[in-house]
């Protein structure tokens, strides 16, 4: 696994999301990507899977790019890829990245499987409290935000209640009125939930894409071995 950074700038603020329950956090990172000036900086590339790439209106989508959002000193982690079984070094090149560009926090994205509501937690963020995402008291985190909280100190965490496995635009815009309030983005939520099934059904056939070339290319190797 290999950090590529193009342009190195300082930043307040890593935002990382990897494809999990409802797809939340990629949802969120997408919407961040077109509705704020980013520009891709570097990505991560990772030998241990096969070389895949999603293609989004003739231009290429890397599989985990970095961007940089000048205006508002923040780097984006966008991934389209299931990194299942390589939390640990996926967290060490995030740690990587905010060495590298002097970070000083990270803040995680996700969604939970909701237990019939639509609520908004957060982890290690008094902030984020404050503005009226309720305290995680007790949980099992698992993936990339675990192994995050387990090796670094300055990642606070914010998740939302998913009511399905399926892309969830809805807990995603709830994510974004709190990054609002928290990153002053001044974002408008609207577009995402009148748009909301064609923008998941955009990320949803990204990954499933990326996910078929996976297996394709497994089911190759077994025959070249085989």
């Amino acid at each position: 696994m290999e950090v590529i950074l193009r342009e190195k700038p300082k930043a307040k603020v890593l935002i990382e999301a990897f494809p999990g329950f409802g797809l939340v956090g990629t949802i969120v990172t997408e919407y961040l990507l077109e509705h704020l000036d980013c520009k891709q900086i570097g990505e991560i590339i990772f030998d241990d899977l096969p070389a895949t790439v999603a293609i989004h209106k003739g231009e290429l989508v890397h599989p985990m790019g970095i961007f940089y959002c000048e205006a508002f000193d923040a780097i984006i982690l966008h991934a389209i890829l299931d990194v299942k079984g390589f939390e640990w070094r996926i967290a060490r090149a995030i740690l990587d990245i905010k060495k590298q560009l002097d970070v000083k926090e990270i803040l995680s994205l996700e969604g939970v499987a909701s237990n019939g509501g639509e609520e908004i937690y957060c982890y290690k963020n008094k902030q984020l409290e404050s503005l009226g995402a309720k305290p995680v008291d007790e949980s099992v985190i698992m993936g990339v935000t675990a192994a995050l909280l387990l090796k670094e100190k300055d990642i606070s965490c914010l998740f939302a209640e998913s009511h399905s496995n399926l892309p969830d635009s809805r807990a995603a815009a709830r994510i974004i009125e709190y990054l609002d309030k928290y990153l002053k983005f001044d974002l408008d939520t609207k577009p995402l939930l009148m748009q909301a099934e064609i923008f998941e059904k955009k990320v949803k056939g990204m990954l499933q894409k990326t996910s078929k070339t996976v297996s394709e290319a497994d089911k190759k190797q077994m025959s070249y071995l085989g």
